[in-house]
This record gives C-alpha cells, sequence and structure tokens, in this order.
C-alpha cells in the first residue's frame, strides 16, 4: 500500500519559515496534483517527500514507514524532473537503463523490462538515439520511462511540461493520465497550470504561501472555492469579483452600479458587512430583460474573439465585469448589455479574512 502521510511537515531556511504546517493524506493509486503561484512551495513540499529537501520538522511517511532519514534511494518513489535531466552521451536505451544497472540487475532483465516502457511510450524508433536529438515531447518521456523502469510506488512529478508547447502539453497530459490509470501507482504532480491540475487530478492541493487554502476534486474547486484566493486562482478567465455590502438583514448586497437579492439561508451575512460578491464568466447568460432580480447591465468595450465564444466585457462601477457569449451572438463595442445568473451561481466572500460565507450545504 503506497500511501503517503505528511503531518505538521515544516521548513525553515535560517529563521524564514517557508512551509509553516503541511498535513495531508494521499491515498494508494491516487493522483494528487499541487496547484498554486510560483514560490508558494509546491516544489520544496514534493522534494522533501522525496526526501531532495530535509525536513524541518513533522514526519512524512510512505506505505506506513516514516522516511524522514531515509535516502531518496530508498524511499520507493521515482521523480521526473522538468528539465529532464537525461545524460547527453548516453544513447536512449542507456539513458533508461542506467539506474537498473547501477542496481547490478541481470542484463537479459534490463533489456526486457526496456523493452516494455520503450513499446508503452512510443519510443521504440529513437531507442539508439542521443537525447540531443530528440524532441521536447520525446526527452520527457524517456524521463518518464527511466523513472517507471524502476516499478516504484510512488511517482512524483516536479512541473515535467513546462518546457513543451501547448500541443505537446496537452498530449503528454493525456499520455501521463493514461500511464497511471495503467500503472495504478500513487502519484503527486507538481504544476502551476490549472489546465494540468483541472484534467489530470482525483484532488488538488490549492497551495498560498506555504499553506493549503483547499484541498477537493477539480469539480469541488471550481464550483465551491473556500476562499478568495482560490476564486480568483482558478477559472480562466478569472472569477468576476465585486465588492459589496450586506443590506436588507443579509438579504442584499449593494454595491457600485448594482443592488442584488440573495437566497435566504443559503450564506452566513450580517448587516452593514463588508464582503465580496463573485460570479464566473460562464455563469452569465445575455438577456433582454434587464428588470429581472439577477441582472448586471453595463456598455460593452472589450469583446475577444475566442473561437465559437467571445469574451464580452464593460465597467461596473471601479471594476469590471466578463462574461462568454455564443460568438454567433457577438455584441459590438458601445453596445449596451445586460446579462442574467442564477441563484445558485453567486459566491459571497468575507471582504476582510477572505473565507466564502456560504452555509454548510447551502
Amino acid at each position: 500500500m503506497a500511501e503517503i502521510v505528511c503531518r505538521g511537515v515544516n521548513k525553515k531556511y535560517g529563521a524564514h519559515e517557508v512551509i509553516p504546517n503541511f498535513d495531508l493524506q494521499v491515498a494508494e493509486h491516487e493522483f494528487i496534483v499541487f496547484l498554486g503561484p510560483s514560490g508558494c512551495g509546491k516544489s520544496t513540499i514534493l522534494r522533501m517527500i522525496a526526501g531532495l529537501e530535509a525536513i524541518t520538522g513533522g514526519e512524512v511517511s510512505i506505505n506506513g514507514k516514516v522516511v524522514n532519514d531515509l535516502e531518496p534511494r530508498d524511499r520507493g518513489i521515482a521523480m521526473v524532473f522538468q528539465n529532464y535531466a537525461l545524460y547527453p552521451h548516453m544513447t536512449i536505451y542507456d539513458n533508461i537503463a542506467f539506474g537498473l544497472r547501477r542496481l547490478g540487475i541481470p542484463a537479459a532483465e534490463i533489456d526486457r523490462r526496456v523493452g516494455e516502457v520503450v513499446d508503452m511510450l512510443g519510443l521504440k524508433p529513437v531507442i539508439g538515439n542521443k537525447p540531443s536529438e530528440l524532441s521536447g515531447g520525446q526527452q520527457q518521456r524517456v524521463a518518464i520511462a527511466r523513472a517507471m523502469i524502476k516499478t516504484p510506488e510512488v511517482f512524483l512529478f516536479d512541473e515535467p511540461l513546462s518546457n513543451l508547447d501547448a500541443k505537446l502539453r496537452a498530449q503528454m497530459r493525456m499520455e501521463i493520465a493514461r500511464l497511471h490509470k495503467n500503472l495504478k501507482t500513487t502519484t503527486v504532480y507538481v504544476t502551476h497550470d490549472q489546465m494540468e491540475a483541472m484534467t489530470l487530478a482525483d484532488r488538488i492541493v490549492l497551495l498560498n504561501a506555504g499553506r493549503i487554502e483547499q484541498v477537493g476534486t477539480p469539480e469541488e474547486i471550481y464550483a465551491r472555492p473556500a476562499s478568495l484566493f482560490v476564486a480568483g486562482f482558478i477559472g480562466t478567465p478569472a472569477m468576476n469579483l465585486l465588492p459589496a455590502t450586506v443590506g436588507d438583514n443579509g438579504a442584499r448586497l449593494d454595491g457600485q452600479g448594482f443592488s442584488l437579492p440573495v437566497a435566504p439561508g443559503r450564506y452566513r451575512l450580517a448587516e452593514g458587512q463588508k464582503v465580496v460578491f463573485g460570479l464566473r464568466p460562464a455563469d452569465l447568460g445575455r438577456t433582454a430583460d434587464a428588470a429581472t432580480a439577477h441582472t448586471l447591465s453595463g456598455t460593452v468595450d472589450m469583446v475577444e474573439f475566442h473561437g465559437d465564444q467571445v469574451l464580452v466585457s464593460f465597467p461596473l462601477g471601479a471594476e469590471r465585469i466578463s462574461a462568454f457569449l455564443p460568438a454567433r451572438h457577438r455584441p459590438n463595442e458601445g453596445d449596451r448589455i445586460s446579462f442574467a445568473y442564477e441563484a445558485e451561481a453567486m459566491h459571497i466572500f468575507d471582504a476582510v479574512a477572505g473565507h466564502s460565507l456560504r452555509q454548510a450545504g447551502g
């Protein structure tokens, strides 16, 4: 059972604490993605799990065994790095086989195992080439093959696709997802790309300044962001966020250019409370009736063409509203336009603490 458990893990560089208190349990065969902006601590945590970074406090266990003091080679893990880390003077075969040779595995067994991973990753045509003769996507496959051949219980990926172009990233995402499904290993994957996180993860761990902001499935994090940080980070384009004040004993939100009703019992609100009201662009639909209760209106000042959709933007007070429309219904700049939304699509956050004000079960 390749379960990973982090209990009270922290990391300090001198007096500077970069990971204050990290607790997480990764189930056997689970695909966990650490997501967050640059400098949030996601790679540092991964390297502590791998044994490449010393832990200041707390403990990491793999397969029920505390591994704080174990060397990386003794942890039953394999790691794939951003920069591939291939030996330039070796053939692809020798790069993949290198780790097994160091372990003294018989040549016939090495040949069999190399053949298996090469076939799985489509590397057979380039097995005799040097890394410099391969594309970026092929080099990343070689790095994955070198990790796979050790038959680890845990796979660790540190931003493995960030050096690839958009088309190759999409292709490699699918290959990594397929490999995880076939190999059934426990996987921890680090990225700053939310598309990778949303498409690969069983659960996402969203990090901010070394702390966990939210843990959940991609659907949970997208539909129920726990904080303003999560709401602003997840989603492309970002959620529309508008400052507001609670009125009418929690039944209304008042802000610049809008006054909107709130469904009773759905949120924890107090009269006069400063909040931030959020709506995703995809939850706004054009309407001809600007007088309906759940409506935002404005004068279009920007239209971005996205293929079958257009992103329409307009100012509302000191903020901006963006919404998606079918391209065939594209408005013109200068048009007055109204958007309606369902009451269930509203998100409300405390303006000071930043946490969601949605009631449990609301």
